[in-house]
């Protein structure tokens, strides 16, 4: 089955707040009617119980399909705040009663993963053996990212979102026991919010990733949309607070953007890949084979403020950003 998905990326402008465009990205079936969110200047943002699909104006409208009552995406606006160079993190409670943990929302991964021990560059960890209903699975689990990785033990518990869905709901959880070069110094979070594909859960894909849980037990639409706001951009001191931005959880909240919303197709279902097929610096074109640009793949990941290249693909691109640029005003 053909998916495609939606999600917010920002066009950083220095010294600015959130300027952004929309590039979709996360789930939606493809082979049902083509679904569009409500645009800018509709007089609700909050999306009524209703699984119905109507036509405006030649367009689709899919409005949510929450059975009770309504939920509002308002609410979840400026749920996430900005490590700067780090990514994007937001808060969470977790077990009964509830321990406040912030974990990094990354795209790039599909476990849902917080320190359950102490580590000295976190300010607090799960204690699992605190919470009621904490229930262990008895599986060891380890993850390895491009920077760093961890190991631990898996289990389920009841968790609630600050600035999300109402209610409680049970998810997989892995506590870190042990971990090289994953934790590191200053980080105002304390775990991972991995949001792609079961394909890439450890210990195997039949572990439920946490937003497949939300949508199963809150019936929320299987769609999530990111607004990122300047993580990463050289911002004055007054500014700093200022950096975050929203995980729409359900749909799209129709203020975070402007104009029409366009899909492209997921490639494979395990990361969000995706196929470049052209780059433009400065309006112009880079011309390379779009082969060079999809090597070895192209995914979009939330869960770092790098861009990573192609080496054909970073020259190309230095050289063009040298070629538009007044002469000594950039440093390569």
């Amino acid at each position: 089955m053909k998916l495609v998905a939606v999600f917010y990326v920002l066009v950083l402008v220095p010294l600015c707040n959130c300027r952004l465009i929309s590039i979709p990205l996360r789930i939606a079936n493809a082979g049902a009617p083509a679904r569009l969110y409500p645009t800018p200047g509709t007089s609700t943002s909050s999306v009524t119980a209703s699984s119905e699909v109507k036509r405006k104006g030649g367009q689709n409208l899919a409005l949510d399909s929450q059975p009770l009552g309504t939920i509002s995406f308002l609410e979840m606006v400026n749920n996430l705040k900005g490590d700067s160079g780090r990514g994007y993190y937001m808060e969470l409670l977790i077990g009964t009663p509830p321990q406040k943990l912030n974990v990094l929302v990354d795209t790039g991964s599909s476990n849902f993963a917080v320190a359950g021990a102490p580590d000295p560059y976190v300010v607090g960890y799960f204690d699992s053996a605190l919470s009621s209903t904490y229930q262990s699975l008895g599986l060891d689990v380890s993850v390895r990212y491009t920077q760093g990785s961890w190991s631990g033990e898996l289990g389920k518990d009841i968790i609630s979102i600050s600035g999300g869905p109402n209610g409680s709901f049970t998810v997989n959880i892995a506590t870190i026991l042990e971990s090289d070069n994953f934790f590191l110094p200053d980080i105002n979070w304390q775990g991972i919010l991995g949001l792609a594909y079961s394909a890439l859960a450890k210990p195997s894909s039949s572990v439920e990733p946490f937003f497949d849980s939300i949508v199963r037990e809150a019936k929320i639409e299987n769609v999530f949309s990111m607004q990122m706001c300047g993580v990463g951009v050289a911002l004055p001191p007054e500014e700093k607070d200022a950096v975050g931005g929203s995980l729409i959880l359900g749909g799209i909240e129709p203020s975070l953007y402007t104009g029409p919303i366009w899909y492209t197709p997921v490639k494979e279902e395990w990361y969000y890949q995706v196929e470049i097929l052209k780059l433009e610096v400065g309006q112009q074109n880079l011309n390379l084979d779009c082969r060079e640009y999809n090597m070895d793949k192209a995914i979009v990941d939330s869960g770092t403020t790098l861009l990573r290249l192609p080496e054909k693909v970073f020259i190309a691109i230095v050289e063009a950003i040298t070629r538009i640029s007044p002469v000594n005003s950039m440093t390569v």
